[in-house]
């Protein structure tokens, strides 16, 4: 799927995926995948988003816009501190949940290495020491009262797995899980510019950064089935993903062809 990157709103009857900003480089609508029941994911009900501190002005507007309601924020604290929430973070019903547990800095990674090997290893850490957090964040946007956006930093790794599981759990392949999570690759190029405006001083030894290939993500799901039999395996053993929360995200965010 290389759908291009548009504006807040509609085309013709069908929503847009990417919603441009100014700032933010990397915001999309989940909405529009087909599920495995005959439905479809429901459009602008859940985001994924780059992080919403870098909201000002018509930026600004143009979210509110959205009507979103709960925003689901997997960054670690340090970095909520360092970069802010989103503004006005009490007109939300707002969580900050850091699923990752082990900061390590893409930068300076060795370039010699191999990438797509390397982030999926980075993601396998996260899986194991976030399961609770995962857990709460899929518990939270099961629960929200409309909109919901999930972000972190680039809104590309951590917000690329929560994005993923929450599309399994929904029912939607996984060569789609794969597409979405691969539509990163649209902002990679930003996502590196805005990394050099930020760290001037600073030297980018690593020429993958802000990449997201199919790759990572399908060696992700790969290494989770063969240690839990399935990705819906290690959702509920590991991560304690009940048979209640599932049923109330397909209620939420699954709509069925009409019956004619």
């Amino acid at each position: 799927m290389a759908e291009g990157v548009g504006g807040v709103g509609t085309q013709g009857s069908v929503p847009e995926r990417h919603i441009r900003f100014e700032r933010l480089r990397n915001f999309r609508d989940l909405g529009g995948y087909p599920t495995a029941d005959g439905g479809t994911v429901r459009w602008q009900a859940v985001y994924r988003a780059d992080t919403l501190g870098k909201l000002r002005g018509a930026d600004w507007s143009r979210f509110l816009e959205l009507g979103i309601r709960s925003v689901v924020d997997l960054r670690y604290p340090w970095e909520v501190e360092r970069d802010g929430a989103v503004p006005e973070v009490e007109r939300f019903d707002y969580v900050n949940l850091s699923i990752e547990h082990r900061p390590y800095d893409q930068a300076a990674t060795d370039p010699d290495i191999d990438p797509w090997r390397f982030l999926a290893d980075r993601a396998a850490e996260v899986v194991e020491d976030g399961a609770g957090e995962i857990r709460l964040a899929i518990e939270h946007i099961a629960d929200a009262r409309g909109p919901v956006v999930v972000h972190c930093t680039s809104g590309k790794d951590r917000t690329g797995l929560v994005a993923a599981f929450l599309l399994t759990l929904l029912g939607v392949d996984r060569a789609q899980v794969l597409d979405d999570f691969a539509l990163t690759e649209l902002a990679s190029a930003h996502l590196l510019a805005d990394w050099q405006a930020a760290y001037p001083d600073k030297t980018m030894r690593w020429p993958f950064y802000g990449r997201a290939p199919a790759t990572v993500m399908d060696h992700v799901l790969t290494d989770l089935a063969d240690r839990y039999g399935s990705v819906h395996g290690y959702l509920a053993d590991r991560v304690g993903i009940s048979d209640a929360t599932v049923a109330r995200l397909r209620k939420r965010l699954i709509v069925q062809p009409k019956v004619t």
